[in-house]
């Protein structure tokens, strides 16, 4: 790493705990990343599997309920704890990093409340919700001190994010333990949209950190910015979108609402157009560049199919968000998280092409279901496969990086 690299990654640790500590409890990202990999195989494999009747998971008796809450907050809550226990030593700098015997609290809450909600039947809801929901407000507690600090506000938004997603979730267990008349996957598709907004402000940030990351590692002296005014547009038209989708879920302004969304996605390729340099065809360009392309697919064929009253295929249009974006960002962002933080550059080769691309393929299997339903067995059981391998290579790749120190020798 060039000298000035290694000032700019001690900036962010120098207010990092005294003490020696395990390389997998050293940072945030670190025992998250190594559990979330292997999680999200088992559990995209064992829902395909359950869903077209090889296996019976009779300690399930929502399985769709289950599946969308898995795939939606499982997942995404492991996302936010290690973006934001990575990220807020780097946005506050003066913030002490969450490492060692606290942060194996958290990991702990975070299994346990996966392992609860599989068996929430025998659990029960309360207790379940109060393992979900607390891990949570603990996540919030953390992130709020260091937001409402800053004199500029400048990261508040994530904050504002994060709380409308325990609302969400909080909605959710009311739901199921019939506290509340709300349809709980009504709130799970709200939680969607949730989701989206949260990761279309994270991907804000993180496209500056990794772009200009690999424009410094090619010595292209340009600077990529990504225009808050683009971001803020798209976000924008996602929750109009999600408000009215759930407040008024047949009203025909939806198609239009959703066309927006995508449009507005869209805008963001923008940034990718540097003025000086041609960046386009740079193969880690093109990964960021297909989570934007896919999130607008997603809303571009919701509007489709509102248009389109014959098809009525909104659950299987829904999964370019989930099974493309979910897919694209925790397969990208876990790449750029696994070698940025653990003092590498930037790198692709073909097996993460391999891993991009097959998400990809995945997508368009599963989303265009509705077009040879004769086939969704099959379908089905062939996209799950294809959308776990990216995580299998994953591991095979980064687990070495997990279990090791920084290679530039700097502590986290």
């Amino acid at each position: 790493m060039m000298e000035n690299e290694k000032q700019y990654a001690s900036k962010h640790y120098a207010y990092y705990p005294k003490g020696d500590f395990p390389v997998y409890l050293a940072y945030g990202f670190r025992p998250i990343l190594l559990l979330l990999a292997p999680y999200i195989v088992i559990s995209i494999i064992l829902w395909s599997l359950a869903f077209s009747g090889y296996i019976n998971l009779s300690f399930i008796s929502n399985l769709l309920n289950w599946h969308m809450y898995e795939m939606i907050f499982g997942l995404g809550i492991a996302g936010i704890i290690a973006f934001f226990l990575t990220g807020v030593p780097e946005m506050f700098p003066e913030s002490v990093p969450i490492i060692g015997t606290r942060l194996v609290y958290i990991v702990g809450l975070w299994s346990a409340s996966r392992v609860s909600f599989w068996f929430m039947d025998f659990l029960g809801v309360y207790l379940v919700a109060i393992l979900n929901i607390s891990l949570t407000i603990w996540i919030i507690a953390l992130v709020i001190k260091p937001v409402f600090a800053d004199v500029n506000k400048r990261h508040i938004s994530l904050a504002f994010t994060l709380v409308a997603i325990l609302i969400i979730q909080t909605m959710f267990f009311l739901s199921v333990a019939n506290i509340i008349t709300i349809d709980a996957h009504s709130i799970l598709i709200l939680s969607l949209g949730a989701f989206i907004v949260l990761i279309l402000l994270a991907l804000r940030r993180i496209n500056m950190e990794a772009i200009n990351e690999l424009l410094e590692q090619e010595n292209i002296d340009e600077t990529f910015y990504s225009r808050p005014p683009r971001y803020n547009l798209a976000i924008f038209c996602v929750l109009f979108y999600t408000a009215v989708e759930f407040l008024y879920p047949n009203n025909s302004i939806l198609a239009y609402l959703a066309l927006a969304c995508m449009a507005s996605i869209l805008g963001i390729l923008n940034d990718f157009v540097l003025k000086d340099n041609n960046i386009l065809l740079k193969p880690f360009i093109i990964y960021l560049m297909s989570i934007v392309v896919m999130t607008a697919l997603g809303y571009g064929f919701l509007g489709f199919d509102y248009l389109n009253e014959k098809i009525n295929a909104l659950n299987h249009f829904r999964h370019f968000l989930t099974t493309g974006t979910f897919g694209l960002v925790f397969f990208i962002v876990m790449i750029i998280i696994s070698t940025i933080h653990t003092g590498r550059k930037i790198f692709t080769n073909n097996w993460l092409h391999l891993g991009v691309f097959l998400i990809i393929i995945s997508t368009f299997i599963r989303s265009f279901i509705p077009f040879y339903e004769e086939y969704t067995i099959p379908a089905y059981i062939i996209s799950s496969i294809l959308w776990s391998i990216p995580f299998i290579i994953y591991m095979k790749i980064f687990y070495p990086f997990l279990l090791s120190s920084r290679a530039d020798g700097i502590k986290g």
